[in-house]
């Protein structure tokens, strides 16, 4: 019995594996069986081609170091301003009645709408990029910390006020457990938002070295096995990004003694 529920649950962990190889296995047939006329379908073979010159020349660990200190670098600001910022909207309804207008104004306004403010403000170096990337990174942030908090569960409230606990030991004890879950899904998408906007960044303000100049080079001159590289390191690192969250999570969750969701 044990043995075919480990055979069972092992097969539902690689599940996840079947639509990509699939996709890897009709592209090799594409490229090799001449199903499309046009020579800008590359192999699978001249992707990891380049992939291995993009390695050894150290042009890809340029590329993703610059890429990644920029997205952490403002996905740090963005959730820390976010998380501060959703803490005193949820927390104080004076703080909610004097900025949650401007807030909710703010938010309304599609993020590559600021583009060209910011690139006159900040030039189109890396202070920029870094700045956008904030911005992508503060607005989940702030609405999931809000609506965590303003969502606790009366109960529990209730719970703290029979204890007598003051201001602080309820939000600390109580109010910031319960809104967990809401704030790490705020968390979730700035980790997303963010590092979409990495790419949109390096596109938009083009200065610099990044995988997104890295996709640039590649279209411009053609070069479809150094875009679709770009484009497998982006969905990998983005992967790695949300796997580590979920780490992060979890630990979190044990330490509060939350059951995982």
């Amino acid at each position: 019995m044990s043995t075919a529920l480990a055979i069972n649950h092992g097969s539902r962990r690689y599940r996840g594996w079947v639509v990509p190889i699939t996709a890897v296995g009709v592209w090799w047939l594409a490229s090799h069986m001449g199903w499309s006329q046009s020579g800008l379908l590359v192999s699978p073979e001249k992707v990891a081609a380049t992939a291995w010159d993009q390695i050894a020349s150290g042009k890809f660990w340029r590329a993703i170091s610059a890429s990644l200190a920029r997205n952490l670098s403002g996905f740090f600001i963005g959730t820390t301003l976010g998380l501060v910022l959703g803490c005193l909207l949820g927390l104080s309804r004076h703080f909610e009645r004097l900025v949650g207008p401007s807030f909710n104004t703010f938010k309304q306004i599609s993020l590559f709408a600021w583009i060209p403010l910011i690139s006159v403000w900040f030039g189109l170096g890396d202070v920029a990029k870094v700045v956008f990337l904030s911005l992508a990174a503060l607005v989940p942030v702030v609405v999931n910390t809000c609506d965590g908090l303003r969502n606790v569960p009366p109960n529990l409230l209730e719970v703290a006020r029979v204890y007598r606990f003051s201001r602080w030991q309820t939000i600390v004890g109580v109010m910031l457990p319960a809104a967990l879950p809401s704030i790490f899904t705020g968390l979730y998408l700035a980790l997303v938002y963010s590092w979409l906007a990495t790419i949109g960044a390096e596109y938009l303000l083009v200065s610099g070295e990044g995988i997104g100049n890295t996709l640039i080079d590649g279209s411009e001159h053609f070069m479809m096995d150094l875009v679709l590289f770009g484009m497998v390191v982006i969905g990998l690192v983005g992967w790695s990004l949300n796997a580590l969250a979920r780490i992060f999570e979890r630990r979190m969750q044990r330490l509060y003694g939350i059951a995982p969701v």
